[in-house]
């Protein structure tokens, strides 16, 4: 009788084992000659930029009848249409802001004429008045690079160092919404704006200390739709502070005109003054509508925009002659239907409209108190008479007006 012995048994798998990794050992090895073998081209990832896809793959017989819908993305990207920029890059091109250019003008040549860079400016007022453009259009006659950002976006203190170390001598630091900047950020631009210096700390504890970088001489110029949250040191280090007005309509209208140019949008003179009508004083409303009655034109007309067309189109789009809307004019109805005029609460307002409070007076009340349509008093808001013509209740206005008075003298 043979006696088999586990020991025995251990040692035949051990040995095939090892002959099952010497077997793959070779398999591998053999594999690696052959992809050495191989054209380049075939191992490496297929490029899209360089090389078509015909050259980089090869398509079955079923892929092949199947039509390609991949495209390179140098193909789609040249094929896609560039709408042209409509900011002015000079300032004989910049239609409107007379005053503000006149002084712009005077600190440029002066600051040339030092060989120095331009002063640090804040520039404030209502969005869409042309505030980035004037930034850049300062640059351009500068001859100076123009670096664009947002204070939001300046988070952590490293993110305004990295901006102020990368700056050449006499560039433009364009920060909008600056009344957002956080406190500590804002304080690492006090030294930089006053003595061209960026004081960083370096290590904690009782290790740190304290190191300071020469900048290069810049321009920051700010711009804000809210001077009054901007605080004192800030504000104080701008050696020129100027406001953007609102454009008068024969100042929209050329604006329209220019727009509608580089657009090659062709526009007469009544059309593009309708236009400016509606366009609430500023230019990005302009040319906003002005796209909105191009694609009317487009769709529903043909030719030349003109006053009929404009008023035609922006009808549809609920833009009156005024440039309210329809939330503004129901806003202005509901007040002269339910409350008579006013005055009324503004969360009264918001509860039978049906809109939020902080959006009726941040987005809506503004524009209405500018015109004239709408006044707040102490006892809420009221409906002028100029608002009641408008919506057509002008008959009730006078009676609304005398009773208002008649409670007046009783109280």
């Amino acid at each position: 009788m043979a006696i088999i012995s586990s020991k025995s048994g251990s040692d035949a798998s051990g040995s095939d084992k090892a002959q099952a990794k010497a077997k793959s050992q070779a398999d591998k090895s053999q594999a690696d000659k052959s992809q050495a073998g191989k054209p380049q081209a075939q191992a490496s990832t297929p490029d899209w930029g360089t090389q078509p896809a015909a050259e980089t793959s090869q398509p079955t017989p079923a892929e092949s009848k199947a039509p390609n819908t991949l495209l390179k993305p140098e193909a789609e990207a040249s094929d896609l249409p560039k709408e042209p920029g409509l900011r002015p890059q000079r300032f004989q091109d910049y239609i409107g802001q007379k005053a503000l250019k006149e002084v712009l003008d005077i600190a440029i040549k002066a600051a040339q004429s030092r060989q120095e860079p331009l002063d640090h400016l804040l520039l404030y007022g209502p969005p869409g008045l042309g505030k980035t453009t004037m930034a850049l259009i300062l640059a351009t006659e500068m001859g100076v690079a123009c670096k664009i950002t947002t204070a939001p976006a300046l988070e952590r203190p490293r993110d305004i160092a990295g901006l102020l170390v990368n700056l050449n001598r006499g560039d433009v630091l364009f920060i909008d919404e600056i009344h957002r900047l956080p406190k500590v950020t804002e304080e690492i631009l006090y030294p930089a704006m006053e003595d061209g210096r960026l004081d960083i700390t370096i290590g904690k504890g009782q290790s740190a200390r304290t190191r300071s970088i020469t900048l290069q001489p810049f321009t920051l110029v700010g711009a804000t739709t809210k001077v009054g949250a901007l605080t004192s040191p800030l504000r104080d280090r701008f050696g020129l502070v100027q406001r953007l007005r609102f454009y008068e309509i024969d100042e929209l209208t050329q604006i329209v005109l220019r727009t509608a140019d580089t657009l090659t949008t062709p526009i007469d003179e009544s059309g593009a003054t309708e236009i400016a009508r509606r366009a609430r004083g500023t230019p990005r409303i302009a040319n906003r509508l002005l796209k909105r009655v191009r694609d009317y034109v487009e769709v529903k007309a043909s030719g030349t925009i003109t006053q009929g067309v404009a008023a035609e189109a922006l009808e549809l789009f609920n833009v009156d002659p005024c440039g309210l809307d329809w939330t503004d004019r129901r806003l202005l109805s509901v007040m002269i239907e339910n409350f008579n005029g006013g005055p009324v609460g503004l969360d009264t307002m918001a509860a039978a409209t049906g809109e939020d409070a902080q959006t009726i007076e941040e987005v809506y009340e503004p524009y209405l108190l500018q015109i004239g349509y709408l006044q707040r008093t102490p006892r809420g808001r009221m409906a002028t008479p100029a608002a009641w013509h408008h919506l057509g209740y002008g008959d009730q206005a006078q009676s609304a007006v005398t009773g208002e008075d008649d409670q007046l003298s009783l109280m």
